[in-house]
Order: C-alpha cells, then sequence, then structure tokens
C-alpha cells in the first residue's frame, strides 16, 4: 500500500535533482518554440517558413539525439565513482569525454552536411526543402559546440550538480531570442533572414553555451582540478571505450525512438505542408511537456547510479518508485491541458485556420500517449543508473521500427485515418517499450538484491 511518509525523502531529493535539470531541459526546447513562434509569426498566413523549420530540425534531430545519446554515458559512470569518491578515475573520464565527445560532434556534422542533397528526396514540397536547408545548415555547424557543452553538463550531472547547466541554458535562450529578432527580421541594419535567421541564432547561443560552461569550470577550483594535466595524451582506448560501451546503446535508443517522431513528421509532409506545419506545433508542445519527464529521468539516472556505486539497493528502488509516481503525475497534467486547450494553444503559433484545426486534432492523439513516454523514459533513467543498458537498444527497436513506424503508417494511410492515425502509432510504440521496460528492471533488481 501506498504511503507518502515513505517517499517524501525520495520526492524531495528527486525533486532537488530534476528542478534545475527541468529548467535546463525546457531552455532547450525553448529554443526549438523560439524559433517556431517567431518564424510562424514571421510566415503570417503562409505555412512555409514554418513547414521549413520543422522539416529542417526533424533531419537534424536523427543525428543530433544519437550524438547527445552517447553523452549521456557519462552521467551513471561518473555517477558511480562519484559514490566511490575516486576522483582520479572521474578526472579521466571527464577529460576523454571532452575530446571524444568533441571530435564526434565534428564527424557528426561532416554526415549531417553530407546529407543535404538526400532531402530533395523525402517527397515533401521543394520550395519547404530550399527554405529548410539554410536553417538546417546553420544547426550542422552548432553540433560540435552542443558535444562540447554537453560533455561538461553531464559530469556535472554524475557529481549531482545541476544548477550550473541551468544557469548555462538560461542565458544562451535568452540569446538566442535575442539573437532570432535581429536576424530573422533584420534589425540594426542586417538583412532579414527569415528562417535562416532562426538558425543563425541557435547557433550562436550553442556557443555561448560552451564557452559558459568551460569557463564555469575553469574559474571554480573545486572543479578546475578535474581538468589538471588536461591535454591531447590523456586520450585512452580504455577510457574510451567505456564510454562508448555505456553511450552507444544509450544512443542507438535515443535514435530509433527520435527516427520514430522523425519518420512521422516526414511522413506528415505527404499529407502537405497543411499537416506539416500542424505536426510541428503538436511536436513542438508534446517536446516541451517531454522536457520535463527527461529531466525526472535524468534525476533517476543521477540518484540510481549514486545508490547503485553505494550498493543501496533498497534505497534504489524507492528512488526509482518516486519518479515513477512524479512522472505519471506531470503527465496526467500534460494530456489534460492537451485536450482543454486543444483549440487556443495553435493560435500562438499561426493564424491559419487549416493549421489551427489539425493542431487540435492531433493534441487529442498527443495526449494519449503520455502516460506511456513517461514511464519509458523513466524506465530507460533506472536501467542507465545500473548500468544495464544493451538492452534498451532491440526493445526500442522492436517498440518504434516494428510497431510505431508500421501501426502509424497503416492507420494513416492504408486506413485512411489521416495525422490522427499517425499519431496512435505513437500511443503503441511508447506503450509497448513502457511494458518491456518495466519487465526488464524488474529482472534486474532482482539480481542486485541476489548479489548482496
Amino acid at each position: 500500500m501506498y504511503r507518502f511518509s515513505l517517499y517524501r525523502e525520495q520526492y524531495r531529493q528527486n525533486l532537488r535533482l530534476a528542478l534545475p535539470i527541468v529548467l535546463t531541459q525546457v531552455g532547450q526546447i525553448l529554443t526549438q518554440v523560439a524559433d517556431n513562434l517567431m518564424v510562424g509569426r514571421y510566415g503570417g498566413d503562409d505555412p512555409t517558413p514554418l513547414a521549413a523549420v520543422s522539416f529542417g530540425g526533424a533531419v537534424f534531430f536523427i543525428l543530433f539525439v544519437a550524438a547527445i545519446g552517447m553523452a549521456l554515458g557519462l552521467t551513471p559512470l561518473v555517477g558511480e565513482l562519484y559514490a566511490q569518491k575516486d576522483r582520479i578515475r572521474s578526472a579521466a573520464l571527464l577529460q576523454n569525454g571532452i575530446l571524444f565527445y568533441t571530435l564526434l560532434g565534428l564527424i557528426m556534422a561532416g554526415v549531417q552536411y553530407a546529407v543535404i542533397p538526400l532531402m530533395y528526396h523525402l517527397k515533401q514540397p521543394v520550395e519547404v526543402v530550399e527554405m529548410a536547408i539554410p536553417y538546417y545548415r546553420m544547426l550542422v555547424f552548432s553540433m560540435p559546440f552542443m558535444m562540447l557543452f554537453f560533455s561538461f553538463k553531464q559530469f556535472l550531472e554524475g557529481v549531482g550538480n545541476t544548477k550550473v547547466e541551468m544557469v548555462v541554458t538560461i542565458l544562451a535562450n535568452l540569446a538566442n531570442i535575442g539573437f532570432n529578432s535581429v536576424f530573422i527580421y533584420g534589425r540594426f541594419g542586417l538583412p532579414e533572414m527569415g528562417a535562416e535567421g532562426a538558425g543563425l541564432g541557435t547557433l550562436l547561443s550553442r556557443v555561448l553555451a560552451a564557452a559558459l560552461i568551460i569557463g564555469y569550470f575553469c574559474r571554480h577550483r573545486g572543479y578546475r582540478r578535474y581538468l589538471d594535466g588536461f591535454s591531447h595524451r590523456v586520450l585512452s582506448a580504455e577510457v574510451v571505450r567505456r564510454l562508448v560501451h555505456m553511450g552507444l546503446p544509450i544512443a542507438m535508443q535515443m535514435f530509433l525512438e527520435s527516427s520514430a517522431f522523425v519518420g512521422t513528421g516526414i511522413m506528415m509532409g505527404w499529407f502537405g505542408k497543411i499537416a506539416m506545419s500542424a505536426n510541428q506545433i503538436a511536436i513542438t508542445l508534446g517536446n516541451c511537456a517531454f522536457m520535463i519527464v527527461m529531466s525526472i529521468g535524468a534525476a533517476t539516472t543521477i540518484r540510481v547510479s549514486h545508490c547503485y556505486g553505494a550498493r543501496n539497493v533498497g534505497e534504489l528502488t524507492l528512488a526509482a518508485k518516486a519518479s515513477y509516481h512524479l512522472v505519471l503525475a506531470w503527465n496526467a497534467l500534460a494530456a489534460l491541458v492537451f485536450i482543454s486547450l486543444r483549440h487556443l494553444i495553435p493560435t500562438f503559433f499561426t493564424t491559419n485556420a487549416e493549421v489551427i484545426a489539425t493542431t487540435s486534432s492531433l493534441l487529442v492523439f498527443a495526449a494519449l500517449y503520455q502516460l506511456s513516454d513517461g514511464i519509458q523514459n523513466v524506465s530507460v533513467g533506472v536501467l542507465r543508473g545500473i548500468q544495464d543498458v544493451k538492452v534498451i537498444m532491440p526493445i526500442a527497436l522492436v517498440s518504434y521500427w516494428l510497431l510505431n513506424l508500421p501501426v502509424g503508417y497503416l492507420l494513416g494511410f492504408t486506413l485512411g485515418m489521416g495525422p490522427t492515425g499517425l499519431y496512435l502509432g505513437f500511443a503503441v510504440g511508447l506503450s509497448s517499450a513502457a511494458v518491456l521496460l518495466i519487465r526488464r528492471i524488474r529482472r534486474s533488481v532482482r539480481k542486485l538484491r541476489a548479489g548482496n
């Protein structure tokens, strides 16, 4: 039977870590929201600029999220060592992470740039693609700076410091809004750049974020010591193997999940610009809700990794359950907001009546998968914390590629449900992932108890 007193301290500790991450994640998604709001208003009744940002952002997101997934593998490794007070090995992880993740960002940027010609072959309206490419190119240039930022960010999360990333992200995103205002509309004598200006603003804000977090490490004595002796010679094949071993399954899971959303976005383009713009608004709102979920999942990884390092399975179990309680409460609220305000929210993004009507119907179906989305994300956070990550990739493959996308296509096109059918595919995929991940956690926790 549930007892609040049993979980009160767990809620407090989880929220203490999660709330700064919430502001960090919301700050990051506000980059996308700011781009969409300002570009949508720039386009007025013309949905092309908003559709271009939607398409360019979707194509960029596929490899971007996989690269970020690699960096997320640093947190549980540092978290375990932090609980064991092993500063030397923690410093080795940070220094190798800086070099490895930045190099990975450069490689990913090269791959992303190379796919630009392929964007014309994804059956999107030609005018949308031509407007999307300059925006997309700016996002590609930001990739190495984002990976450098995440190197420091994930290390800080591993040692339980989530406040610095919050401050840095808020400052960077305030700068992004200012840059957008200048470059999209052409202020202070600069040319009017439209969608490309939104991309340039994002690039500059990400450069700023990397500079700010590096400056914090260099000025703070407690963290500067983790950079002692830092040079390219510290690169260790053994440490990099650990980072890859932990990060690759996380990256693949995030890639498979995000590709289901991106694939759905591309299929949405087959219905035309109205559906593309409506999907972009609905996905942006869904991402805002999901940022809270991701924050709770990240806090879960931190708490669980510390308990795992201390080999305290009882505390680990309570921390994980508390996260499920928090995320279910949040997602229930998000679903209620989506349904009750479905006619009002789209009007903040566009004045096009058809886009508003389509978005309203999509928000109802987005509400259907909120609870499953929260459960699966926290479950992944638990598995990351106990370093049981190999299984999350095959679960993601089954849930998102074998169920989500095919079911969405079947309902949307074969059975003629249109855009709403594609969203029902999300509900099927995310629910399947939630069930399979919980089963794995129960098995893994039983093994940990037996090992103690």
